[in-house]
């Protein structure tokens, strides 16, 4: 099975081609899929390089590509929603198990499709954590086309506005990004287009009239000014979370069964707490999320698109056979440097593996 990986932490421009033994049927409810295509995330870079080395000690080769679209090729005794030969989608929580399958939104290909999983799931839980009904009410998301965060801004604000029926949704780009966001998210999507490169958007959108913000650029506590006290929410994907958080989270499930070690633990858990505090001096709730991997959340999500009420934007494709290029389009997501959508990884038909 061939796979792109590293052997030890490293930047793309070190990312390897590798041969891999073939997965193995270990549990009654794991699935083996043939991956097609699959998308590059920040955090599958990130996790790569090292940057979670402190609290989590990583097993190599590491591969790249958890958000795939495939087809299921074998499935354990106990599988009951899938059969071999089933197109599918999914976001791996670095197993292949049954529960976090879907099977793939039939008017996509299977580049645009490994594209959604971890972005739009993502905006899809952090909405739906909003203590309330959403209608009508002001929903604000920073930086809707910026990459670097995998695109989950893209989502939020289809999901805001198609699903959740905000009244006003808001997005800050840069300023070659703004023409871009109705082409690419649809007329009547975003309601309000800020550029943050001209102007700060503290001082364009009016204090206290936000209800919630998907903080996606790690500015939660610098909006809190923006927030309605008493009814404000903040979930947030880009500061920190608690240690306590961190324990709990997907990215600790792994079969060594890692533990954050305490000085880490407390330091995250006090950082979190001050942020929580702040939160509440303006009357609004504030927490960190995780993406738990769902089949069910990818299942309502492709009725959606189904439904045209959420697309996706693919950008960048790298044949997977081609290391340079590959290591190419891995650098666009690492940089935040580059154009639109989603960097996807193809994998040659002729290939027969895994990425």
């Amino acid at each position: 099975m061939l796979s792109v990986g590293v052997s030890s932490h490293c930047k793309p421009s070190e990312y390897q081609l590798l041969e891999l033994p073939r997965p193995e049927i270990t549990d009654p409810k794991d699935v083996i899929i043939q991956v097609h295509a699959a998308s590059v995330n920040p955090v599958d870079l990130k996790k790569a390089e090292g940057v979670f080395k402190i609290a989590l000690k990583d097993s190599f080769p590491y591969k790249i590509g958890y958000d795939a679209a495939g087809t299921v090729v074998e499935i354990g005794t106990d599988v009951a929603r899938f059969k071999v030969g089933d197109a599918v989608y999914v976001r791996l929580p670095e197993s292949h198990r049954e529960r976090c399958i879907s099977l793939k939104p039939s008017s996509l290909s299977f580049e645009q499709a490994a594209s959604i999983p971890l972005a739009a799931t993502t905006a899809f839980q952090a909405l739906r954590k909003y203590p309330g009904d959403l209608s009508g009410k002001t929903v604000l998301v920073p930086a809707a086309c910026n990459m670097v965060v995998g695109g989950t801004g893209l989502f939020a604000c289809q999901l805001a506005k198609n699903v959740f029926h905000a009244g006003k949704v808001i997005t800050t780009v840069s300023t070659s990004k703004v023409p871009k966001v109705h082409e690419l998210l649809g007329e009547g999507t975003v309601d309000e287009i800020i550029d943050y490169k001209r102007v700060d958007p503290k001082s364009v959108i009016e204090h206290g009239s936000v209800n919630f913000l998907f903080d996606t650029n790690g500015l939660a506590m610098e909006y809190l000014c923006l927030m309605r006290p008493g009814s404000g929410c903040i979930i947030s994907i880009s500061t920190t979370p608690s240690g306590t958080q961190l324990q709990n989270s997907a990215v600790m499930r792994l079969p060594h069964h890692p533990t954050v070690p305490l000085v880490p633990r407390l330091a995250l858990d006090m950082m979190d707490s001050i942020r929580k505090l702040r939160a509440r001096r303006y009357g609004v709730s504030y927490s960190y999320m995780f993406l738990e991997p769902s089949g069910e959340d990818l299942d309502i999500l492709r009725g959606y698109v189904e439904e045209g009420r959420l697309k996706t934007v693919v950008g960048t494709t790298a044949n997977m056979r081609d290391i340079e290029e590959v290591r190419k389009a891995c650098q666009v997501v690492y940089s935040n440097q580059g154009g639109l959508g989603k960097v996807i990884i193809v994998v040659d038909k002729a290939g027969n593996g895994d990425v």
